[in-house]
């Protein structure tokens, strides 16, 4: 008799914890998991070393993907294979994302070919040798200007408008753990991406009851399939003032995407998340 009233107490305290027995149930039967099943992710850059992971991962994480590239058809092309090969539809689109006329092509042609995408990642980025400020030329600066704060101004004209409509929404952009270190040679670099962090901390407010969230992921000195064939992969300069001793990979960062995402991070908008084993920590 004991046993059953004590039994009785902590039962009526964990069903307490909860607003009704619907939401107890609810709760107690949820699948976590990142499920972006009925999502069409467009991913710029898609053709390159980090956006061909961030685009496999959301495939395999159930979305069908949009393939943005520039120039490199060829890789394009075999990315939407393998996204394929999974049973995920994958659409290549080319652009310039540095024109509007021409991302408002390619929204245009995603509109006759495809559906709008319920996701976008922001990945593409004009990439250029590093130089001091004395020596590094203006048209770098503005290139840096134009793929990093013009390409998220773009994009949101372009794409954001259907998303208001379905009151869904991700805006995802690949930042950098530079734009908090500010290191020498960075200048141009950090320019673009903290200019971009600037817009979209702004949009994130305008948009964000249409229920569409905009964050940033910023990783460090990542390791990618290039690193992985050229042997580079140790850096032990840069490792050792990293709090998890060594250098974080591609598909580390791809998973971050991936939860941003997906309906696990429904309430997370305007954050900066830096994927650096710790190199950079922002401050409260």
């Amino acid at each position: 008799m004991i046993n059953n009233i004590f039994f009785n107490k902590i039962k009526y305290k964990m069903n307490a914890m909860f607003y009704n027995k619907n939401e107890y149930k609810r709760l107690n039967s949820m699948d976590i998991k990142i499920d972006l099943s009925n999502k069409v992710a467009l991913v710029s850059g898609a053709s390159g070393e980090l956006g061909r992971v961030i685009s496999f991962t959301l495939a395999k994480c159930g979305a069908d993907i949009i393939i943005h590239y520039h120039n490199n058809k060829d890789n394009a092309t075999c990315l939407m294979e393998e996204i394929n090969k999974i049973g995920k539809k994958a659409l290549l689109v080319q652009a310039d994302i540095t024109n509007l006329n021409s991302v408002m092509s390619m929204k245009k042609y995603i509109d006759e070919n495809f559906k709008a995408p319920d996701i976008i990642v922001n990945n593409a980025v004009i990439q250029y040798e590093w130089k001091s400020i004395l020596n590094q030329s203006p048209e770098d600066y503005i290139n840096q200007f134009n793929s990093s704060v013009m390409q998220s101004v773009y994009f949101s004209k372009a794409f954001i408008p259907a998303m208001i409509q379905k009151n869904f929404g991700r805006i995802i952009a690949i930042n950098t753990e530079c734009s908090m270190q500010n290191a020498p040679s960075q200048s141009a670099y950090v320019a673009g991406k903290r200019g971009m962090d600037g817009v979209l901390k702004v949009l994130a407010k305008e948009v964000g009851e249409h229920q569409i969230t905009v964050n940033q992921v910023a990783p460090g000195w990542t390791i990618t399939n290039k690193t992985r064939v050229s042997g580079t992969e140790k850096q032990k300069s840069y490792e050792e003032n990293i709090p998890l001793k060594r250098r974080g990979n591609d598909y580390e960062v791809a998973n971050v995407v991936a939860f941003l995402a997906s309906d696990l991070a429904n309430y997370i908008t305007g954050a900066f998340i830096p994927v650096c084993g710790g190199n950079i920590m922002p401050d409260i």
